[in-house]
């Protein structure tokens, strides 16, 4: 898995900065690689997200746009579901072409699911977008039934396992030398069982001091409504 956490240069363009997040589609993919060049010095090709997204039972992969204008975006009712299911507010699939900002994915196989990549673009950092990102792929992650989530880091990547660490997850080993642009080792990190009712009820918690920080920045997540 690669993540960056790091300080934001983005400027407002308006009182409210609003963020929609979206399933991934095919059509999405040169702009995510572009990111992708952007962020790591290890990007994936684009052939392995068209691969991963002809899977959608087993992998699970979003993008984060950036609505650059004032336009109104019509809301959806909100639908109930898991206790994270739906995290913020739904707007209309394909509500905006605007600009890739970040992306996350995962696998989810045989009751594991596994956090593959998580970037947010450098202009865009330290606004709470990665965790946004972070806590998406955790609650689907628990709607489709998962036991447990598990992810690699970079062992010199500290923001980014506080984050982790923030979240329950625990270092349960190293893989040596995984990454292939300067064999750095990665720790091996393990959320807390998904079904243990006081797990959920810190993710809950988490997530209301996330929506909080958000209104507190000025920033708005909508979620494209199935």
């Amino acid at each position: 898995m690669e993540e960056v956490v790091r300080r934001s240069g983005a400027e407002p363009q308006s009182e409210v900065r609003r963020y929609v997040l979206a399933p991934m589609r095919n059509d999405d993919v040169p702009e995510v690689s572009r990111l992708e060049r952007r962020c790591f010095t290890n990007p994936w090709p684009e052939s392995a997200y068209y691969r991963e997204l002809r899977e959608p039972d087993r992998n699970y992969y979003i993008v984060l746009r950036w609505q650059v204008s004032g336009a109104e975006i019509e809301p959806e009712p909100v639908v109930a579901g898991s206790p994270l299911a739906r995290l913020f507010r739904p707007v209309r699939p394909r509500t905006s072409p605007y600009p890739i900002v970040g992306f996350a994915g995962m696998w989810v196989i045989y009751g594991e699911a596994h956090v593959t990549t998580i970037a947010v673009a450098p202009e865009h950092r330290r606004l709470g977008l990665g965790e946004v990102l972070f806590l998406t792929l955790i609650s689907e992650a628990i709607r489709r039934g998962a036991e447990f989530v598990t992810l690699e880091v970079r062992v010199s990547n500290t923001a980014a396992q506080a984050l982790y660490a923030k979240y329950g997850f625990t270092q349960r080993g190293v893989r040596p030398r995984y990454y292939s642009d300067n064999l750095e080792d990665a720790y091996i990190m393990t959320s807390p069982p998904l079904r243990d009712p006081a797990y959920r009820q810190q993710l809950l918690q988490l997530r209301d001091r996330l929506l909080a920080r958000l209104a507190a920045e000025g920033i708005e997540i909508l979620e494209e409504a199935a």
